[in-house]
């Protein structure tokens, strides 16, 4: 008998990747497409259709047993995709699973891109045989999905475990979402170039960022704290301290084992996650002093969008 196979589809706001993935998590086929440069969401299913029938036709449509699709603000419950800022189509609700069961012939099932990641780390990842953990993606926003007991936990209306949007400095900065000192707007690859750039404004002692106001990444503050540089691992200590206080609040809800980290400003490694143990055990209620344990994705980057999506039909 042939290993069953799933296709995973990940729908990011400039690109798709797809891929065919086995149980074990071996991406037999992978691919992708922009998601941009269509004028309506039909359009982009019909261009997605294009790309997958003769794939599906290739490792045989009866192999292949569902299709799970990690995308932005995608919701498990009712297969839409709800106000999506980084999508290029306008519109409250996108109605993704009907359309793709329609294109595709194949049953479908959609989460939000967060939700994804930790749906692979427990089917795939470093969280294999856990039933509590967190899985936390520090990128251009901060995304998070959450497992207790073994179950991920979507909340009555399908959007639970919003970490990035809990409001970590009280009247802080403005966030994407329209609200103010939400964790992304600090702990993100755009927080923490936001704080950069605030501080280059407001401090005139020398740093190696000088000169790149307005171009900064956080690749660029990465690379300077390694180089020494003062200003740049103060940063990363003020970045630290924000996302382990909140971390702390956040450990009380769920009492995980552990919190996985993926994405960009993960891989700051000690730099950050130094100061992210050290406030977060500072703050923490004693009763969770030196339980959680800190680790990184096992998923490798380029990957790791496919095989949480396709986590989803298993």
């Amino acid at each position: 008998m042939t290993q069953p196979l799933a296709l995973g589809i990940d729908i990011g706001g400039t690109n798709t990747a797809y891929g065919i993935v086995n149980r074990r998590g071996d991406i037999l086929h992978k691919g992708s497409m922009p998601t941009t440069g269509h004028a309506t969401v039909q359009e982009y299913i019909e261009a997605l259709k294009g790309e997958l029938l003769p794939l599906i036709d290739r490792f045989g449509r009866d192999e292949i047993e569902g299709v799970g699709v990690g995308a932005p603000n995608g919701n498990y419950y009712t297969g839409e995709i709800l106000f999506a800022p980084n999508l290029p189509w306008k519109g409250a609700a996108i109605p993704l699973v009907k359309m793709l069961n329609e294109a595709l012939g194949l049953p479908c099932k959609l989460t939000n891109d967060a939700n994804a990641a930790a749906l692979g780390e427990m089917m795939y990842g470093a969280a294999r045989g856990m039933k509590d953990f967190v899985v936390v993606t520090l990128g251009t926003g901060v995304g998070s999905g959450f497992v207790a007991n073994g179950q991920l936990i979507y909340g009555h209306d399908g959007f639970a475990g919003e970490f990035g949007h809990m409001i970590s400095v009280r009247d802080g900065r403005k966030c994407g979402c329209g609200r103010k000192g939400c964790l992304e707007a600090y702990c993100s690859a755009t927080g923490i170039v936001a704080t950069a750039e605030e501080w280059l404004t407001e401090d005139n002692s020398p740093s190696l960022l000088r000169g790149k106001e307005g171009k900064l990444t956080a690749r660029d503050l990465h690379e300077a704290a390694l180089r020494g540089d003062v200003m740049a691992l103060q940063i990363f200590e003020y970045t630290g301290k924000i996302l382990g206080q909140t971390l702390a609040d956040m450990v009380v809800v769920t009492s995980p084992q552990t919190i996985v980290f993926f994405g960009g400003l993960a891989h700051a490694g000690d730099i950050l996650f130094r100061h992210v143990r050290y406030y977060m055990e500072e703050s923490m209620l004693n009763i969770f002093k030196d339980k959680v344990a800190f680790l990184q994705s096992a998923l490798p980057d380029a990957d790791a969008a496919i095989l949480g999506a396709s986590a989803l039909v298993w």
